[in-house]
């Protein structure tokens, strides 16, 4: 991508790159195995989600994902994981603007 690229832009690319970056190594690289995105929850995603070391914990989050049911996750699944990781970052966000001396004001 061009280096004039938006930090939106950039933050894109990393998350797209990501996928790949734990994709199967040997034939298609269209999706993880179970193996591959228990790394990368593990390495990656350590900090935001819970149990990510826990391989029960992990192939709890495979399951709610995998909607080809299929065993592993394809790019749109993994980007259903990335948007309800988003999602509940906005709402933190959200609360953390809205700060002490608003949400007070919303209880009147």
């Amino acid at each position: 991508m061009a280096s004039s690229c938006s930090e939106l832009e950039k933050s894109i690319e990393v998350l797209v790159r990501n996928f790949y970056k734990y994709a199967e190594k040997k034939g298609k690289k269209d999706k993880m195995t179970r193996k591959e995105f228990r790394k990368m929850v593990g390495s990656e995603l350590s900090h935001i989600l819970t149990n990510t070391q826990s391989k029960e914990g992990a192939d709890k989050l495979i399951k709610s994902l995998d909607a080809d049911e299929d065993g592993k996750i394809s790019f749109d699944e993994y980007w259903t994981l990335i948007g309800e990781i988003a999602k509940k970052m906005s709402q933190q966000i959200s609360l953390q603007m809205q700060g002490p001396s608003q949400s007070s004001s919303l209880s009147d």
